[in-house]
């Protein structure tokens, strides 16, 4: 083999090397023992590698490795802004879709982990389910461009939106009818290098498919949200945003147990239970 031959092959073996590492997905939990303090770790074969801080902001391990049946997950996020989408699915809407986003905020307080109740409160007579998928803010982002919008994103998981559709239309603002607390699910895991443009998202009641749709049928991308979102606001790192549900979406009783399941990602499972 010629010498120039030679260096072309070494570097087209390097160049799909180096593909294969940024393609790579990394499994990240959150993780508690015994009711005691919340940790991040990071999944391996060997266990659950303990990290000192969010994945986005560090990748230190501590030296503490802990095994899976050990620990109960939490949801995978720390959020100080959660951004959720309205009509994004084409399935979910009539008529043709909005030009810009329809967007909404709620509090991280209404944040659960998987196999946590979701707990319908005493009042509720028509809460919903709505399958979906979140992406997790890496960097500080502000009036960030669509095509660089990749750089800042960290991560997918799985969520359920739980909706309470008689307030969601009667209330002046969907805050208590989407983020009251417990109701929504996140998890069961953050997964770094996921393919978010291609990822089939399937709900089931108790076992039985309602919901299933893929990313890529989104109407506003999630780097289009991102994009969008960074115009008006600061994002930081930890920072959600939800891509909005699919299809249409029904009443969930007590005792009714929802899954969210995201190809590449995980299953999402928790329970409806009665509020007081």
């Amino acid at each position: 083999m010629k010498k120039w031959n030679l260096v072309v092959a070494v570097s087209a073996t390097l160049a799909l090397s180096l593909a294969s590492v940024q393609v790579m997905a990394q499994t990240y939990v959150r993780y508690s023992q015994e009711g005691g303090e919340v940790h991040w770790g990071m999944v391996h074969d060997d266990g659950i590698w303990q990290l000192a801080g969010a994945p986005y902001l560090t990748q230190d391990h501590t030296g503490v490795i802990v095994q899976r049946e050990e620990v109960k997950l939490e949801a995978p996020v720390d959020p100080n802004l959660v951004f959720m989408t309205a009509f994004n699915f084409r399935s979910h809407i009539s008529g043709e879709p909005a030009d810009y986003p329809g967007l909404f905020t709620i509090p991280a307080s209404s944040i659960v982990g998987p196999e946590d109740p979701i707990v319908r409160p005493a009042e509720s007579k028509n809460l919903h389910y709505e399958a979906e998928m979140a992406i997790i803010v890496g960097k500080r982002a502000e009036n960030v461009a669509v095509e660089d919008a990749h750089e800042y994103i960290f991560g997918v998981t799985g969520g359920n939106d739980v909706s309470e559709r008689t307030w969601q239309s009667s209330d002046i603002q969907w805050v208590r009818a989407k983020g009251s607390r417990g109701f929504n699910a996140v998890g069961p895991v953050l997964v770094q290098g996921a393919d978010y443009k291609n990822v089939q998202i399937t709900g089931r009641l108790n076992g039985e498919e309602r919901q299933s749709e893929n990313s890529s049928d989104l109407i506003f991308g999630m780097e289009e949200m991102l994009s969008y979102i960074s115009r008006y606001f600061t994002l930081e790192p930890g920072d959600m945003i939800w891509s909005g549900t699919m299809g249409n979406t029904r009443a969930m009783e007590p005792g009714d147990v929802y899954e969210v399941e995201l190809s590449g990602i995980g299953t999402l499972s928790n329970e409806v239970v009665q509020g007081q």
